[in-house]
């Protein structure tokens, strides 16, 4: 059994005085529960999604053309690429 990392989007902005993150989603969907990455430069975060903001209101899923914001345990930086980590049986 092998992870398999399906881009979704990317960080359009971060917030460090609160360590949230602002995720364009371009492709897909995510939800609460998924384990996302983010990858770019210096950045290299692999992360479950507790929970998701669409402005200022808790969500349970995004889609494609949504900006979502979730809570981050580090820092990352605008344009590193997120990836949503799923189970390939």
């Amino acid at each position: 059994m092998t992870d398999k990392e399906i881009k979704i989007g990317h960080v359009s902005d971060y917030f460090a005085h609160v360590g949230v993150a602002a995720i364009s989603i371009t492709e897909g969907n995510v939800r609460v529960g998924d384990v996302l990455r983010f990858k770019g430069h210096t950045t290299d975060l692999i992360q479950e999604i507790s929970s998701m903001q669409i402005e200022h209101e808790n969500v349970k899923e995004a889609k494609k053309g949504d900006e979502i914001g979730i809570k981050v345990t580090d820092k990352v930086r605008s344009h590193d690429v997120v990836y949503k980590i799923v189970s390939k049986e």
